[in-house]
């Protein structure tokens, strides 16, 4: 990415060192140290802020939160400090999801008919997944989020309609207007278990909350309550979908069919990302379990 220092004096050299910004960051252990150089120089408004904000990194502080905003399916979202970072790997489940939208449209299933579908980012963080999901569907979805955390509650508000995110514990956090009324309900649940949380890098551990991460034993403490809830707030035809490991998947959908759900699981290699489907049924019948792996591979977290 070419950097712009359009707001610093160009005859002040230190100001466009870029090749000591970069000797910084890769001392830091910085893989990327060239494209964050150039991220960074591009943000800084001045020799300070630039001071500031390499310090910041150098320190150990995520990218994402020093230059306030992650990438995030062609968007930027306002990430702030303690907030998890969305990562690329999610974009799968909102492809997913807009996959299940459009199907949707068309047929009327998941809503009312004739009407916009009702999304639900719950444990949103930034709001990142609603906020690119409403942008891929063209603005027309009513889009709503929660968290339990005040600062990510906080921070999408910023990112999504203030007064469609909520602050509480899973369902609590819902206005009891849409129960049985969602289409789809995106749930990236912590599902890191617990004995790896300090295995993950520095950055995560240290900088994004604990309940962003954790996921319990086998990291399925969250999935598990977000599951046995999810029928009766999804519409019937109505879609569930949560992000998990490769080795996770298969009790995740597991817990979905027990809940009542059909459920299967997608699996991307561009993405490294496996992502977890249950969809109400639109008759009040039990499904048949019916769990499709396409082809599971290698997953990291």
């Amino acid at each position: 990415m070419p950097h712009a220092l359009t707001a610093f004096d160009e005859s002040d050299e230190s100001a466009v060192d870029e090749p000591a910004v970069v000797a910084r960051l890769r001392s830091a252990g910085c893989v990327f140290a060239e494209e964050e150089a150039a991220l960074l120089l591009a943000e800084a408004r001045t020799p300070a802020d630039l001071e500031r904000m390499l310090s910041a990194r150098v320190s150990g502080l995520p990218l994402e939160h020093v230059v306030g905003w992650a990438e995030f399916c062609g968007q930027r979202m306002r990430v702030d400090p303690g907030v998890f970072v969305p990562r690329r790997r999610t974009e799968f489940l909102v492809a997913q999801a807009l996959a299940l939208a459009t199907a949707g449209s068309r047929s009327g299933a998941g809503s009312r008919s004739g009407t916009a579908p009702v999304v639900v980012d719950l444990c949103c963080g930034s709001g990142a997944l609603g906020a690119a999901f409403s942008a891929g569907f063209g603005g027309t979805a009513e889009v709503y989020a929660a968290d339990i955390d005040a600062a990510a509650v906080a921070c999408a508000q910023h990112n999504l309609a203030a007064d469609r995110v909520f602050q509480g514990d899973l369902y609590d956090a819902l206005p009891d207007r849409l129960r049985g009324r969602i289409s789809l309900l995106l749930a990236n649940t912590p599902y890191v278990p617990s004995g790896a949380v300090a295995a993950m890098p520095r950055e995560a551990r240290l900088h994004e909350g604990s309940v962003a991460l954790d996921g319990g034993d086998d990291g399925l403490d969250i999935q598990r309550r977000v599951a046995a809830g999810a029928a009766e707030w999804l519409a019937p035809g109505g879609h569930l979908l949560v992000e998990a490991s490769a080795a996770q998947s298969r009790a995740s959908a597991a817990l979905f069919t027990a809940a009542g759900l059909a459920a299967r699981v997608e699996r991307s290699e561009e993405w490294d990302a496996t992502v977890v489907i249950g969809t109400r049924p639109a008759a009040r019948t039990r499904p048949a379990a019916s769990v499709g792996d396409s082809g599971a591979r290698r997953d990291r977290q």
